[in-house]
């Protein structure tokens, strides 16, 4: 992945794409999995929450 990657720009201004760890601090972003985020260098992790489904009735 590419540094460009981890940032967006909005009406000049640099926005974040991807949250930071918040046991490594600023700097340090969570990589995204397809049900968890998780740090590369204190491994870190957090799990998403599934969405409920529908009751079939």
């Amino acid at each position: 992945m590419l540094k460009r990657e981890l940032y967006e720009v909005e009406n000049n201004k640099v926005k974040r794409a991807r949250r930071f760890c918040p046991k490594c601090g600023p700097g340090v972003f969570l990589a995204e999995h397809e049900n968890r985020f998780t740090c590369g260098k204190c491994s870190y992790s957090e799990f998403k929450k599934k969405a409920k489904a529908p009751a079939e009735e």
